[in-house]
């Protein structure tokens, strides 16, 4: 199952910078990612400062 960015997002951009296949775009207020090109890597958590992507 593709991460999912929670409520938490500061819409700082540092998982969209981190995400290695641009599956992360900003939304209305904070980032998303389209599941379909999201490959569970995790490295947008690993960059999130507040630890927003959950998978």
């Amino acid at each position: 199952m593709a991460y999912q960015i929670s409520d938490e997002c500061i819409a700082c951009g540092a998982c969209a910078d981190g995400c290695p296949v641009n599956a992360i775009s900003e939304g209305d207020g904070k980032y998303v990612i389209d599941a379909d090109a999201c490959i569970d890597c995790g490295a947008c958590a690993g960059t999130c400062p507040v630890g927003a992507p959950q998978a």
